[in-house]
């Protein structure tokens, strides 16, 4: 009987048609050749909205041959402890078990903060404000989580982390004492794993709100996002300008290692883009790696696949009788000329093509990746 899962990818619900028993892949299975770079990794999602598992088997496989060393996994709430207490690993077992197959260490993104909004959370939980989430249940997932895959070794619980205190700093002390709470109970079972907070970079640089992310650089690490665009997302730098912006990240924080999150350069020319541009960016990116490797926790690109135009920003889904959040956050804005060329600049960021062409981009990537491990 073939069985229908759910896998969320980068936002993105890809629905997998599985006619054998769900993934199962013994450490002792695991063979790997290959040098691998456990700082380097890339956002690994498929080209179409549907595709088997063997398909899903063969994108992880080709996408790993460049020598990354490891992906993101992005896990909410609301889908992995739909029930309190009853946690449902049948679409992460499938992503932790490719990335695990493939010798890739894992950042997890579990979303308590998603730029201004909150969670999602599971409907059990309901809509919490900031100061009524509650630690023991947010410890109690987070190590049912680590205790179950080992590869993750990064976790983010806070993305566009500036977007939420914008304009409520007032919270802020609240966040922070959560957060601290939940790193120490944390830190205690699973001390090798790293904690921190991620914020967007370009949004940071452009609404000026640098002192917000100095406030809340804690944890183990801080971790950025980066787009080389102006508040409309159309992209308004050089490769050159970009590298500037993300030498200002040492300067907001001086005393903790920086994580580059999502990384990217869109092709599309809708919004300014192009494979030249996104080629010269990489080898630029490359450089600054290698300049100041030291002080970075990880970087990764996003992503390896573009997908069909339009289908990349979708703000909520139906599935069944719930409704989840996707893709984005608030943050993005309503207005729909903001959202038309976000859509765009996202479609088009992979460094494969929706037919599957390698673009100028997936062979600097790749050859950059080799020269360095």
């Amino acid at each position: 009987m073939d069985k229908k899962i759910l896998v969320i990818i980068t936002g993105v619900i890809v629905i997998i048609a599985l006619s054998i028993m769900v993934l199962n892949l013994p450490t002792s299975e695991i063979i790997t050749t290959q040098k691998t770079n456990e700082k380097i990794g890339l956002v690994i999602n498929s080209p179409t909205p549907s595709v088997s598992l063997q398909q899903l088997d063969e994108i992880f496989t080709d996408a790993s041959s460049t020598g990354i060393g490891r992906s993101n996994v992005y896990l909410f709430w609301n889908v992995i402890e739909p029930v309190e207490g009853n946690f449902d690993w049948s679409q992460s077992d499938i992503l932790m078990g490719l990335n695990e197959k493939n010798n890739l260490k894992v950042t997890l993104y579990f979303s308590i903060i998603n730029g201004e909004t909150l969670g999602p959370f599971p409907k059990w939980i309901g809509k919490p404000t900031l100061n009524g989430i509650n630690e023991d249940e947010l410890v109690n997932t987070l190590d049912m989580i680590l205790s179950r895959y080992h590869i993750v070794d990064s976790v983010i619980i806070a993305g566009e982390t500036e977007s939420q205190f914008r304009y409520n700093e007032a919270f802020i002390p609240v966040y922070k004492e959560l957060f601290f709470n939940v790193y120490d109970r944390i830190k205690e079972k699973h001390p090798d794993v790293q904690f921190g907070n991620s914020f967007a970079l370009h949004q940071v640089l452009d609404k000026n709100l640098k002192h917000i992310v100095s406030d809340l650089a804690i944890g183990d690490f801080v971790a950025f996002s980066y787009t080389p665009t102006d508040i409309l997302n159309e992209i308004v730098k050089t490769p050159d300008d970009a590298i500037d912006d993300l030498e200002k990240t040492f300067e907001i924080i001086s005393n903790k290692k920086i994580g580059f999150f999502e990384i990217s350069w869109s092709t599309s020319e809708f919004v300014g883009g192009d494979s030249i541009s996104q080629k010269f960016f990489l080898e630029k990116l490359f450089n600054f790696y290698t300049q100041n490797e030291s002080e970075i926790e990880f970087l990764t690109w996003y992503r390896y696949y573009d997908q069909k135009e339009g289908s990349c920003v979708t703000k909520q889904q139906k599935i069944g009788d719930q409704t989840i959040i996707v893709g984005g956050s608030s943050s993005m804005g309503t207005s729909e000329h903001v959202i038309e060329r976000l859509n765009h600049y996202i479609c088009n960021a992979g460094i494969v093509d929706t037919n599957e062409n390698f673009k100028p981009g997936w062979n600097e990537f790749k050859n950059q990746i080799q020269m360095i491990n």
